[in-house]
């Protein structure tokens, strides 16, 4: 190839991880049925997050834990664009990186997926007193250790892949273990979930289920090739979603959670915060209406003498810039109701016994 010819590719930042490499796939399996003629080279790298597996994600205690090796090849030029699972992206995002689209949320809720010795169990209910259920998520930990007492959570590290193998370990520990059903789904293997915790159960992580395509701001040629990606519906929930935790200032180091939808022109957010035991719950739900043109009608205008400005890092393109501050107002809002109840000083008890912990 040429170096003419290999200028021309679009360089697509990835994990290594086969589910992060199904994700990226499939949003350049998206682009290409937009773009046909355009050329896309996926180039992969380990995560801080993927090399360190012997502590769990809050006691590493820093943020960026899957992103900061993709966002510096990046902002050096290595990669044109990353595909991330949203919920990994911290709602800020570094100085001259955006997020150039949201593509339509796959199933945003937790799955259960058994061990082979429990497989006629359906349910983490229907479990023996004292089963073994794995998670490496703070927030899961909370909500299953409040709604089921009879389970013993302990922590599981590793990509989706080393996850499955540890339960399906004969010797191992666990009965079950907890993982996003959108992973599961992208990788073909709903049939290993056993039961999916809807969010009277479990409320999920922020951006779940959403996979986010991060790019320089300042890249209005990749900005313009992403654009057609964004879904209006998946991307004025996470702004909300996001716009809730970054107000909170939580993260993996505490037990936050939310659900939200979108109908008939109304977002309704819950979120909440839990203690590390689960027994202490601040919670609300808020709506807003909006208002969304047709699907046929003329999209947003953009001022040609000034940037408009990120919502929670996402750009507004095909997104009225009136709907995306109305859903980042409301994310704010819940946040602030659950600061009045304190939620504040159980985010940092949370925090303070996850560093004291051994």
């Amino acid at each position: 190839m040429s170096d003419d010819k290999k200028s021309d590719v679009i360089r697509v930042g990835s994990r290594k991880s086969e589910l992060a490499m199904t994700q990226t796939k499939h949003v350049i399996q998206c682009l290409q049925k937009i773009y046909p003629k355009k050329e896309f080279e996926i180039v992969t790298m380990n995560t801080k997050g993927d090399k360190i597996l012997d502590k769990s994600l809050p006691k590493i205690g820093e943020k960026s834990l899957f992103t900061e090796e993709l966002e510096l090849a990046l902002e050096n030029g290595r990669v044109n664009f990353v595909v991330h699972s949203l919920k990994d992206l911290p709602t800020t995002l570094p100085a001259g990186m955006a997020l150039g689209a949201i593509l339509k949320r796959e199933d945003p809720r937790d799955a259960v997926v058994m061990s082979k010795k429990h497989k006629d169990k359906k349910t983490l209910a229907s479990l023996p007193k004292d089963s073994v259920i794995g998670t490496s998520s703070l927030r899961r930990t909370a909500q299953l250790s409040r709604n089921y007492p009879h389970l013993k959570i302990e922590n599981i590290r590793g990509n989706l892949n080393t996850r499955l193998k540890k339960l399906d370990d004969e010797n191992g520990p666990y009965a079950a273990i907890i993982l996003a059903a959108a992973g599961l789904k992208r990788m073909g293997w709903e049939n290993r979930m056993s039961q999916l915790l809807e969010p009277e159960e479990a409320l999920y992580a922020v951006g779940q289920g959403a996979l986010g395509v991060e790019c320089r701001e300042s890249d209005w040629e990749i900005r313009s090739l992403l654009e057609p990606l964004f879904d209006l519906e998946t991307t004025l929930r996470c702004v909300c979603e996001r716009s809730f935790l970054k107000t909170l200032g939580g993260g993996c180091s505490a037990p936050v959670a939310v659900s939200s939808s979108l109908k008939k022109n109304e977002l309704t957010i819950t979120g909440a915060v839990w203690s590390l035991d689960g027994q202490t719950l601040i919670i609300d739900t808020l709506q807003s209406k909006f208002y969304l043109p047709d699907d046929d009608g003329e999209p947003p205008r953009k001022c040609p003498y000034q940037e408009p400005r990120l919502y929670c890092s996402i750009v507004p393109t095909k997104v009225s810039s009136v709907s995306l501050f109305a859903a980042e107002q409301l994310g704010m809002k819940l946040a602030n109701s659950l600061i009045k109840k304190n939620a504040l000083d159980v985010m940092s008890q949370a925090r303070k016994e996850v560093l004291e912990s051994k």
